[in-house]
């Protein structure tokens, strides 16, 4: 899986979680306001599971920052390091982009 597809996976997932979150939300209101005992204690357990949920998600965010930072880091260092190999690199892929798009207009 590329790294696109990674954070596009990751977007979907923390949308649908949040949308699973607002849901609880709604449910949980809905129980407070039948005031039944019953209801209220699995009020009370579905709030200790989104609390643990969200924190989760936090965490999972917070790792997601720390890999791109660190990947970023990274890369200014090889960079910073190599940079005649860094310039070849850019200048193969930017020529085979441009005969990419040579090859697809030549078509049309």
């Amino acid at each position: 899986m590329t790294e696109q597809g990674a954070a596009a996976t990751k977007h979907r997932l923390i949308e649908d979680f949040n949308a699973v979150v607002e849901d609880t939300q709604k449910l949980l209101n809905a129980l407070a306001n039948t005031g039944a005992e019953k209801g209220t204690a699995l009020r009370a357990s579905a709030e200790r599971s989104l609390e643990v949920a969200r924190a989760r998600l936090r965490e999972l965010q917070d790792g997601a920052y720390e890999r791109s930072k660190a990947a970023a880091k990274a890369t200014d260092e090889y960079v910073h390091e190599n940079p005649w190999q860094s310039v070849g690199v850019v200048a193969v892929v930017a020529g085979v982009a441009g005969l990419l798009i040579g090859l697809m207009l030549a078509r049309d």
